[in-house]
């Protein structure tokens, strides 16, 4: 279970999270830090401990990427719905991945994360924190069986999960935020590290532009596991993204995030606040979100990749045409893969 001290205020990496502007800062801290509760001041050694050890000095690399998968993949396994009926729904965003690695790293939905959890076991072990914490402040800072949606579920199954643990269909559009700065490793191993946008280092709204481009190719020389057809060279498609941009109940959101990068982020924020309080009661938690980093600038806008057109544009929002967007210049490019 969670302890006090639990980060609540969550965001992908060092890029999206800044402390909230309201925050009254109370209590100094040993190196000379001041927040709001001095129970927050041993986060400031856990963020330079795993800036160093797990994100290779704050770059948004694997280390970032695996960070937020797992602190998803932890949270999500929770069911309202199991409970009312009698059985085990899970624990929510209490860091059971980490304590319990020897059973749930074994479900085909963690495949991969172990050498994160044991980096974050080590880490929380070092400095006396509870796991459920460190999973979701790695997530902040880093930019059951059954129970975490997989790549190749239907839409109607994803989003029926997500419902049962509390989330909207827009507010699942929106986690998929992550997708920006993602890549796969296991669903097509002949190109393991291959990114779901041409811009896996940046947290921005290209993921959901591209996902909405007609699929051309094959990255690989084979067709992985929930592989669909992309739209550029090197970058992999996953199934059910294809399937919720263009589903009539997700579609207007999924092209208004494409077309806005505030509201990504502001969206992607609230809901990882949202997923990071699973199965715990917010008001018995301490907010230390002061101690993530202040945010870098806004990435550049979102474009239409070099060598595509509007007309390769799926756009699946009855409501509204796809916005106008600039062409980058020149030919498309070819996404190279990510270490894994």
């Amino acid at each position: 279970m969670r302890a006090a001290a639990l980060i609540s205020l969550i965001t992908a990496s060092l890029v999206l999270a800044g402390p909230a502007p309201h925050m009254v800062k109370r209590a100094t801290c040993p190196q000379g830090q001041t927040v709001e509760d001095a129970k927050c001041c041993v986060w400031f050694d856990v963020l330079s401990d795993i800036q160093t050890n797990i994100f290779n000095n704050g770059k948004c690399e694997n280390g970032v990427h695996k960070s937020l998968r797992l602190a998803f993949h932890d949270a999500i396994g929770f069911s309202p719905s199991l409970e009312a009926g009698g059985s085990f729904g899970g624990g929510g965003a209490d860091g059971s991945l980490i304590e319990h690695s020897d059973v749930e790293l074994l479900f085909a939905a963690n495949g991969g994360l172990g050498p994160t959890v044991e980096a974050q076991r080590t880490a929380a072990l070092t400095h006396n924190v509870p796991f459920g914490d460190i999973v979701q402040f790695a997530a902040a800072v880093g930019l059951p069986a059954g129970l975490v949606p997989g790549p190749g579920d239907t839409v109607d199954r994803i989003l029926e999960r997500m419902a049962d643990a509390g989330f909207s269909a827009d507010e699942t559009v929106d986690l998929l935020a992550s997708h920006s700065i993602a890549a796969q490793q296991g669903l097509n191993t002949g190109i393991a590290g291959s990114p779901l946008d041409s811009t896996p280092d940046v947290f921005d709204s290209q993921f959901y532009i591209e996902t909405l481009l007609k699929g051309v190719l094959n990255p690989g020389p084979t067709t992985g596991f929930a592989e669909v057809l992309s739209p550029i060279p090197g970058e992999f498609r996953m199934q059910s993204d294809f399937a919720i941009a263009r589903d009539p109940r997700t579609a207007c959101r999924w092209q208004a995030l494409g077309a806005d990068h505030a509201l990504m982020s502001s969206a992607f924020r609230a809901a990882m606040v949202k997923l990071a309080t699973l199965g715990n009661n917010r008001s018995t938690l301490v907010d230390c979100s002061s101690v993530i980093p202040t945010p870098a600038s806004a990435p550049a806008p979102p474009t239409i990749p070099g060598g595509k057109t509007l007309d390769d544009i799926e756009g699946s929002c009855a409501a509204t045409p796809f916005p106008s967007l600039p062409i980058a210049p020149g030919p498309t490019p070819t996404v190279p893969a990510v270490a894994v």
